[in-house]
């Protein structure tokens, strides 16, 4: 068969959704200043949707440095790879930086977090090491998993005992192979909200040989007493080995950063090719991520601010009968029952009658009779954004349990 018609008759996961829902619930445009409330279609909408938690993207200081950088460098300087032309003093003051923060002996700037967590796997493992990781793991990880040439366990989401067993299998294996074993799970888990076992997994370190890397993408900047994460927010950094975070989230930019001991970060400098083959962080977004760490230190009431807001908009949800499922972080995820054609009139609902526009989860990511509503809590918020969320969920929960909304697909042209 040819590619192409193959492709045509194989929509699969969410792609099977683009004929009715491309441009409103798939791809929408949000559009003006990053903000609690932005234009969608052309009306403004109250906006949960950002994961800009500590409100930096349009921040007065964060906006004055970035254009004062890009006028001052452009968006190409410097040119060609870390490796062969693309290093800086600037590159290197905020890996010194990064390091410093999260208590690690160094640290490397990544300029994407996807392909550098891809990159991450690919690089710390051979064929002879076993790989045990969460079941949830977010598709930066699984995709690092496929370059994997050796075995991978994976346990059940979050459960211990299912984890140690891993462990048991992965042990026996490499006392045959002489390879090691690296456990892999997140800090903050991007959908549901709910915190990676850390402390646990690292208490595990007892009993089994293992290296323990994290992706904290979601904990960096918003967990913790100092914001370092989810690891300090469970006082088990020093037992995190690798732990990695991305910009895309608390700091609102593009990029990342991996941070060890002073041998395996270098070693990475050397072994990930997703850096090695790809041109450096322009100078512009490197200083901006100067800024907003330095931001992220200096000013701990923009996450104080945050926490009020996601602790005020949580317990309104959950005393309005709301099903958060598990969350412990800022992540805001409510559960409704429904069939992809009755959450179209939801979504349709949500954002016409009541102006208010979070993200939609459906099926295969839940099962499919039940839609996640995704609420992401941000500094910029107020709490009477959250009075009226509260209220606005309210209803629409007794629309949901009294089944007013029709088995069809929502009508999107208008």
């Amino acid at each position: 068969m040819d590619i192409f018609e193959k492709i045509k008759s194989n929509k699969r996961a969410l792609g099977q959704y683009s004929d009715v829902g491309h441009g409103y619930f798939t791809f929408p445009k949000l559009e003006g200043e990053i903000a609690s409330r932005m234009r969608f279609r052309g009306k403004e909408v109250l906006t949960w949707s950002l994961n800009n938690y500590l409100g930096l993207a349009n921040n007065p200081e964060v906006r004055k440095a970035d254009a004062e950088y890009a006028a001052r460098y452009g968006l190409a300087y410097p040119m060609g790879a870390r490796m062969m032309s693309g290093q800086t003093t600037y590159h290197e003051k905020f890996e010194k930086m990064a390091a410093d923060f999260e208590m690690k002996e160094d640290a490397y700037l990544l300029n994407y977090g996807y392909q550098g967590m891809v990159s991450i796997i690919d690089s710390l493992v051979d064929r002879h090491d076993v790989i045990v990781y969460d079941s949830e793991s977010h598709a930066c990880i699984m995709d690092g998993l496929r370059l994997h040439f050796g075995k991978r366990f994976v346990f059940q989401h979050n459960d211990i005992e299912s984890c140690e067993k891993q462990l048991q299998r992965a042990t026996k294996l490499t006392e045959e192979t002489g390879g090691g074993i690296l456990i892999i799970t997140e800090g903050v888990f991007g959908m549901a909200g709910d915190l990676g076992k850390l402390d646990k997994i690292a208490a595990l370190k007892k009993k089994y040989n293992f290296r323990f890397l994290v992706d904290d993408a979601h904990g960096f900047g918003t967990m913790g007493p100092n914001g370092r994460g989810t690891g300090e927010y469970l006082g088990v950094q020093d037992q995190i080995d690798v732990y990695f975070a991305t910009f895309a989230k608390a700091m609102a930019g593009i990029g990342g950063f991996v941070a060890s001991t002073r041998e395996v970060v270098n070693y990475l400098r050397y072994n990930l090719r997703s850096q090695i083959y790809a041109k450096s962080l322009p100078m512009a977004m490197t200083l901006g991520a100067i800024k907003r760490l330095e931001i992220i230190q200096a000013h701990p009431e923009y996450r104080e601010k945050l926490w009020t807001v996601v602790r005020a908009l949580q317990k309104g949800l959950r005393n309005a009968g709301l099903d958060l499922g598990r969350t412990e972080s800022p992540v805001t995820p409510v559960f409704m029952k429904g069939g992809v054609m009755k959450v179209t009139q939801l979504i349709y609902d949500l954002r016409e009658n009541y102006n208010i526009f979070c993200s939609i989860v459906v099926y295969p990511v839940v099962p499919r009779d039940v839609v996640m509503l995704r609420l992401i809590p941000t500094a910029e918020h107020t709490l009477e954004d959250v009075e009226y969320t509260v209220n606005a969920f309210r209803e629409i929960k007794r629309k949901v349990d009294f089944d007013e909304y029709p088995n069809e697909y929502a009508d999107f042209s208008k």
